[in-house]
Parts: C-alpha cells; sequence; structure tokens
C-alpha cells in the first residue's frame, strides 16, 4: 500500500492547539527554507520566541513567535519579534514593533488593549500592508 492510500490529509480544523502549532511551526519554517533560513525549535518561549532562524549567510538570526493570526501584544515590545502566521493558506511575516507603532487610535483606546495590551484581528487590516511579507 502506498502513503497517499495508507495516509489521509487531516484537516487543520481537526488539529488541537498544540497539533495546530506544531503544524503552523512546519509549514513557516519550510517556506523560511526556500529563503536561507534554518529554523531551529525552541521548547519555550525564549525572549518571546517560538523559534530561531538562521540565515545561510551566517549574518542574519531572527526571533520568530508563531500566531494563529495578526497579532499586537505589548509583551513583545522591544524584543526584537518577527510574528508569524497563516492567513488565507498563505505565509505572513511582519516584524512585531513596526506594526505596534502602528496602531490604530480606536485600538489603543479599547477596553482590550487598555486592559491587556495585546488585540488580534480575524483577517489582517489593510493599514498593515505595507510592513506585511507574504512568504509564498
Amino acid at each position: 500500500m502506498n502513503f497517499r492510500e495508507k495516509y489521509n490529509i487531516v484537516p487543520y480544523k481537526a488539529l488541537n492547539s498544540r497539533q495546530r502549532e506544531n503544524y503552523n511551526f512546519h509549514k513557516v519554517s519550510a517556506t523560511l527554507a526556500d529563503y536561507g533560513f534554518n529554523s531551529l525549535r525552541l521548547n519555550d518561549d525564549w525572549q518571546g520566541a517560538d523559534f530561531i532562524a538562521v540565515h545561510i549567510s551566517g549574518e542574519d538570526m531572527i526571533k520568530v513567535q508563531l500566531k494563529g493570526r495578526f497579532t499586537i501584544n505589548l509583551k513583545y515590545k522591544g524584543k526584537d519579534i518577527y510574528i508569524a502566521f497563516i492567513e488565507n493558506e498563505k505565509i505572513k511575516i511582519y516584524y512585531h514593533d513596526d506594526a505596534l507603532n502602528m496602531i490604530p487610535e480606536n485600538i489603543e483606546n479599547s477596553e482590550s488593549w487598555i486592559r491587556d495590551g495585546l488585540y488580534t484581528w480575524g483577517k489582517t487590516p489593510k493599514i498593515y500592508d505595507d510592513i506585511i511579507s507574504v512568504l509564498n
């Protein structure tokens, strides 16, 4: 029996939260490999990062936090973190502090931002298009 006869593609929605994080790591790291990065998964969120990606040039190393969607969180401020997520089957990545510096006034004044210093969007707002890179 060949592989495809034995195994079926598992829908993302069928995965639990830990399985989704693993899935997202592998999808994002595979895409970063196309750009010359080797990704190293971390056992704990070291300086806010889920993984480190090292470029083949040996000159660049980025810290990446995986998210399920576009997110701004004060706990990542000043930590030199990239946020990566999958939206509409596209791998997207952005430098967190760039997004933080662009936070709209209505969000900055929202109850959840004031209370938690955290805001997420189900769909990435257009105002962030210039700072987000779509990798695939």
